[in-house]
């Protein structure tokens, strides 16, 4: 049996592209670089005409294999022109979700 690659930012960040055509994505490691613990900021036209909820179900199943084996997982899931509108009103500052995290970490985790 061959040992399964290591997830990484990179790795997603390659899937979500190839995947679902995603035009910006941001990936962030928040385990301290075990690869256990991911959250994202995608933007896809794929995401247009979706609530929140298919667009988290596209994204969960462009990424099903992946998601199966790391621990916890966050995406912030946007269009085109949703994130382009939220660059302007914050002045470029949009980046992924870090609610629970201590300085982009899981608590308790060193790295």
């Amino acid at each position: 049996m061959a040992a399964e690659a290591t997830i990484t930012e990179e790795s997603l960040r390659a899937a979500l592209i190839e995947r679902l055509k995603a035009t910006h994505v941001e990936i962030q490691d928040m385990s301290g670089g075990c690869g256990q613990a991911f959250t994202s900021l995608i933007v896809s036209p794929e995401f247009a005409g979706k609530n929140s909820l298919r667009r988290h179900r596209l994204v969960n199943a462009a990424l099903r294999d992946e998601i199966a084996r790391i621990h916890a997982w966050s995406a912030k899931c946007q269009t085109p022109d949703e994130y382009a509108r939220e660059m302007a009103a914050t002045g470029g500052e949009d980046r992924p979700p870090l609610d629970g995290t201590e300085d982009g970490k899981v608590a308790g985790v060193s790295g």
